[in-house]
């Protein structure tokens, strides 16, 4: 019998490890199969490099990282800044969802700070609705899969949407046990360190990833460290309401009381 699968789908490397991957670390040590992909390949997240380095520097960033924690790498489909909500690059996300068959979908915020997570967000969205349309051919070609799929949205990039008011997620996810993980993953993004500490002065790369989990696990009352995660309606995507990631995580998720 095959392992239950979660996949994140989000713009960016890096994306993943600063507001879902521990999700999804927990999630292994309870025997799923963790599948990573971003929709863009990080092209425009330098400051001295070509696409096509940079490209390649990000695209071993990825994969270095998902050997540190035993994850399947999936390649980018388009380039930074050309995530959009149409069919070339919804047929290609479709094409990975049929091929996972993932029981949860990681995705990002509709109400982030960038158009690129927005995107990736709408996009993974359209994809999962149509797994089962017989007619909604992806590329490269697979056949419709009818497996129930349920889509958790991360907390944007901040914690707070883009006209900076505070998000607050439907659950938190204990991530303490697997947060060193985490931080290694992270670290191996080297060529996003360098970028961003030109671009937004974040000098501290990693201890802002920390410092997300360490806000999150303040505002659960109860972790030192954790992800925070709403659900998207089931409608469409499985025949009643469901919760896996509580169900699986047990008492290392626990819903927010001042989430509406």
């Amino acid at each position: 019998m095959s392992k239950p699968a979660v996949l994140a789908l989000v713009a960016h490397p890096d994306d993943i490890e600063f507001m879902s991957m521990g999700a999804m670390l927990m999630l292994q040590r309870q025997g799923w199969e963790v599948h990573y992909m971003t929709i863009a390949n990080g092209c425009c997240g330098t400051a001295v490099d070509d696409i096509e380095t940079i490209s390649r520097k990000r695209e071993a960033e990825c994969q270095a990282a998902c050997r540190l924690a035993g994850a399947v790498w999936h390649p980018s489909v388009c380039n930074d800044l050309e995530v959009f909500h149409n069919w070339e690059v919804i047929s290609k996300v479709l094409s990975v969802i049929r091929e996972v068959r993932p029981r949860i979908i990681f995705t990002q915020s509709l109400d982030d700070y960038m158009e690129d997570h927005i995107n990736s967000c709408r996009v993974a969205v359209t994809a999962a609705f149509a797994r089962g349309m017989l007619n909604a051919k992806c590329d490269p070609p697979r056949p419709p899969i009818q497996d129930d799929v349920t889509i958790y949205h991360s907390t944007p990039h901040g914690l707070m949407d883009s006209l900076r008011r505070k998000i607050e997620p439907e659950v938190f996810v204990n991530v303490e046990p697997v947060m060193d993980m985490k931080w290694d993953m992270l670290a191996c993004h080297k060529s996003q360190k360098e970028w961003l500490d030109v671009s937004q002065g974040m000098d501290a790369y990693l201890k802002v990833m920390k410092d997300f989990a360490a806000e999150l696990g303040e505002r659960s009352g109860k972790f030192k460290y954790a992800e925070g995660f709403r659900r998207h309606s089931w409608l469409g995507f499985s025949a009643v309401e469901l919760d896996p990631l509580s169900e699986v995580l047990g008492k290392d998720v626990i819903p927010n009381p001042r989430y509406k």
